[in-house]
């Protein structure tokens, strides 16, 4: 395995807790609100999708429990229909799907992230 897969698996790792700290104590209407944290919250999904996308073909066969095409799916849609940013999804992506990811990624990550 490359080196650079524990490097990205380490950073999807740690901007996908960095997304959750950020809606730490926020409820929905809060986020509605402010459009910083909505920007924020775009740009590490984005991150985290990147970095997904960077991970070898090898490393993502030996780890099928991360969904990394559904990753570098929604990076696709935030990057590529950046004028039409579902918002919702934003949501859904950090408070649903972000939990179980980061317990996943914390199992293969290196013990140096977070």
């Amino acid at each position: 395995m490359p080196k650079d897969d524990l490097v990205y698996v380490g950073h999807m790792l740690d901007m996908a807790r960095k997304a959750q700290d950020l809606l730490s104590g926020k409820t929905r209407a809060m986020y509605d609100a402010d459009e910083p944290l909505r920007l924020a919250l775009v740009y590490l999904i984005q991150t985290v999708g990147e970095a997904a996308r960077k991970v070898s073909p090898e490393y993502k066969a030996a780890h099928p429990e991360i969904p990394w095409a559904r990753i570098t799916g929604i990076r696709h849609r935030i990057v590529h229909d950046y004028l039409h940013v579902d918002y919702d999804m934003v949501w859904d992506v950090v408070t649903a799907n972000f939990p179980e990811l980061i317990r996943d990624l914390a199992g293969i990550a290196p013990p140096s992230a977070g």
